[in-house]
């Protein structure tokens, strides 16, 4: 079974949109006044988080493999192996995210 099943839906679409050519259509899966914490920047609501996936969420090409995935009610916790074009080329990255009762993503964080 694929370990990505056991996650919200939402949480499901933001990597599948992340994986696409155009990063910004990942902001649908956000809540208007959602929070993301990553790499030690704060980023709130849709206009910066838009600018987040423009920018610094785009700025290197890679590839992404599962390592595992846990989720509660409203959590969903995923660990992903990013291999890519950023410094030091491989690191496993740990995402955690707060979901709402209607399935959207109200809060990430992003870290090692």
């Amino acid at each position: 079974m694929d370990i990505n099943t056991h996650v919200p839906s939402a949480v499901r679409e933001y990597f599948t949109r992340m994986d696409s050519s155009d990063k910004a259509q990942a902001i649908d899966v956000f809540t208007p006044d959602a929070r993301v914490q990553d790499d030690g920047h704060s980023y709130r609501g849709h206009a910066e988080i838009l600018g987040w996936l423009t920018g610094a969420a785009s700025e290197y090409t890679f590839t992404s493999t599962w390592l595992s995935a846990q989720a509660t009610e409203n959590t969903a916790t995923v660990v992903i192996r990013l291999e890519g074009s950023f410094p030091g080329g491989v690191v496993d990255l740990r995402y955690v995210f707060a979901t709402t009762p209607d399935g959207r993503i109200s809060a990430l964080s992003i870290a090692p």
